[in-house]
């Protein structure tokens, strides 16, 4: 594609204006308009990424080749249906819908028109789980631990969909085996939804992972802890380190030495990565690292979760 690729952002809330900010100053790519049904929004946003605003998502259609939809999940369907059959290749928030029956029709009609579809699980271009992954071989045992105080916003759903799903993605792109096993607990504390959750996924290899979510601790911590044979991986998200502890052999010893090591990772903003790699993924037409079908795995993981603690 020689020309600059053409794109706009329905929904500009919070995250939304990030996207629109990232498409601004990305090199090759025209940021034709932003869209949101708070027309004030749509204008303040417009403004600061130097576009167009408007009040109706359809204003876009026949403008642009691409489109980040940053809306809530219960509308998900309906706000990609138009753009997604009329080709328009689209990074959708994640979960990819709030069910299932959704969320293959959103695939359907991704599939149908060959429209690229990529899933916003932005942490999968985090940098500490782009050099965990390149570390693990066959985990045993994952702790993941995503803990953070308590925010108005994404209240409309549970702690599972807001926060536990993107561990839950994490896991499934770890680990090969068939899930086989989930178990989970959790309970509402400041809304009506689950605000703090923990779910146990056991899997055919003998995989086990224990995840921990809440939106209502006092601290932020987030740790990804992983187990395996010949070595323990921990991530702090918040740091931004990852420790390798591993056994080494020495010589005329009865035991290995257990030698540990201190990665600093070079920060990297996991939402420039992300919209960068759907950038690409549109020019290069590449299979997205998170495309439609990995979002809808992540999201039936998460819903068994839900289901198993009854919310």
């Amino acid at each position: 594609m020689d020309r600059a690729l053409r794109v706009g952002v329905v929904g500009v809330g919070y995250l939304g204006r990030f996207h629109a900010l990232i498409y601004s100053r990305l090199e090759g790519v025209e940021l034709v308009g932003v869209a949101d049904t708070d027309w004030a929004r749509a204008e303040q946003v417009a403004a600061e990424a130097g576009c167009a605003a408007h009040a109706d998502p359809a204003a876009l259609l026949g403008r642009v080749d691409a489109v980040s939809v940053v809306v809530p999940t219960t509308v998900h369907l309906d706000v990609a249906r138009p753009y997604l059959e009329a080709g328009v290749h689209m990074l959708l928030e994640k979960p990819v819908a709030p069910d299932m029956d959704q969320g293959r029709e959103i695939l359907r009609l991704a599939e149908v028109s060959g429209a690229v579809l990529q899933v916003g699980h932005l942490e999968r271009f985090n940098a500490g789980i782009m050099a965990l992954a390149e570390r693990i071989h066959r985990p045993r045992f994952i702790e993941a631990q995503r803990m953070g105080g308590f925010r108005e916003r994404a209240t409309d759903v549970d702690v599972v969909s807001d926060l536990m799903i993107h561990d839950i993605d994490i896991v499934l792109a770890l680990v090969s085996g068939a899930l086989i096993e989930v178990r989970a607990v959790g309970t509402p504390v400041l809304t009506q939804h689950v605000d703090i959750a923990s779910a146990r996924l056991e899997f055919a290899d003998g995989a086990v992972a224990n995840i921990v979510a809440s939106r209502v601790s006092e601290q932020t911590h987030r740790r990804f802890r992983v187990f395996q044979a010949g070595g323990y991986l921990s991530l702090d998200f918040v740091g931004q380190t990852l420790d390798i502890a591993r056994p080494v052999r020495q010589p005329r010893r009865p035991r290995p030495e257990i030698v540990r090591e201190r990665i600093t990772l070079e920060p990297v903003k996991p939402l420039d990565a992300e919209i960068a790699a759907f950038v690409d993924c549109v020019r290069s037409g590449q299979r997205s690292l998170v495309d439609g079908a990995v979002g809808l795995r992540a999201l039936e993981v998460a819903l068994e979760v839900r289901g198993r603690m009854g919310a």
